[in-house]
C-alpha cells in the first residue's frame, strides 16, 4: 500500500469519527439540558450518515487535503431549541462547547494510547507494518485532526461554537439580529479559508493551528508529531 494511500486512509478513519462525536457530543448536551430536539432528530446517534453533509464533510477535508492545508470541516448543524433550557444563554453556551470538548477528549484518548503503547513501539513491534502504520501514521492524524476541529470550532465566528461565547454577552433584544447576522457569515469565512491561501498565498488558518494544535498536539505526545 502506498504512503498516499496510507496516510489518506488515517485521515478518514481519523475525521470522520472525529466530526461524529463533535455532533453527537452537541446533541446530547442539549439533551441532558432538557431539550429533545437532536433526540427525536436522531442526531444522538454515531451513525456518520446522519451528521454527513456533502459539502463540509466530503468536498471541503478533500479539498484541504490536495492543497496540503490541515484538514478540518463540519457536518450537518444539530438541531437544538434553546426555548428547552432552564437558562437559555447557559444551555446555548454548554451546548456549543460540548462538541470542542468531545474533540479534546478524542485527541487527548489518542495521545494516552501513543504513550501505553510506547514500550510496545520501542522493544520492535514497528517491525509489523500494520502496527507502524497504526502507531507512526493513525494515532498522530488521528490526534491532530481531533485539536484541528477543536480549533476551528472555537473561532469565535458565526456559526462556529465559539460564537456561543458571544451570545451568552449579547444583550437579549439583540440576540435575533445576531442570529440573523449567523446565516450569512459562515459563507463568507468558508470563501476566505479557501480563496486567501490559494489566491494571496496568505494562509492565517495555517498559522492559527501551528499556535494552537500543533503546540498542544507536541505537548501532550510522546514524541514529535508536527
Amino acid at each position: 500500500m502506498s504512503n498516499e494511500i496510507q496516510y489518506i486512509l488515517a485521515m478518514v478513519l481519523s475525521f470522520v469519527p472525529a466530526l461524529v462525536c463533535h455532533e453527537a457530543a452537541h446533541g446530547f448536551a442539549a439533551y441532558k439540558l432538557g431539550d429533545p430536539t437532536a433526540k427525536r432528530a436522531g442526531r444522538l446517534s454515531l451513525n456518520p450518515l446522519r451528521h454527513i453533509d456533502p459539502f463540509g464533510t466530503v468536498i471541503l477535508p478533500a479539498m484541504l487535503m490536495l492543497m496540503h492545508m490541515p484538514v478540518f470541516g463540519y457536518a450537518k448543524p444539530v438541531p437544538y431549541n434553546p426555548g428547552y433550557f432552564k437558562d437559555p444563554r447557559k444551555g446555548d453556551l454548554i451546548t456549543g462547547l460540548a462538541g470542542p470538548a468531545a474533540n479534546l477528549v478524542l485527541a487527548l484518548a489518542g495521545a494516552g494510547l501513543a504513550w501505553a503503547l510506547l514500550g510496545t513501539a520501542l522493544t520492535g513491534a514497528l517491525s509489523n507494518p500494520v502496527f507502524e502504520w497504526f502507531y507512526l501514521m493513525y494515532l498522530p492524524t488521528f490526534t491532530l485532526i481531533n485539536l484541528f476541529l477543536m480549533f476551528f470550532n472555537l473561532l469565535p465566528i458565526p456559526p462556529l461554537d465559539g460564537s456561543s461565547i458571544f451570545a451568552i454577552l449579547i444583550p437579549a433584544k439583540y440576540l435575533p439580529k445576531y442570529y440573523e447576522i449567523q446565516r450569512y457569515a459562515f459563507p463568507v469565512f468558508m470563501m476566505a479559508v479557501i480563496l486567501l491561501p490559494y489566491l494571496f498565498h496568505v494562509n492565517p488558518f495555517g498559522w492559527y493551528f501551528d499556535v494552537t494544535a500543533y503546540n498542544l498536539a507536541n505537548l501532550v505526545y510522546p514524541f514529535p508529531i508536527a
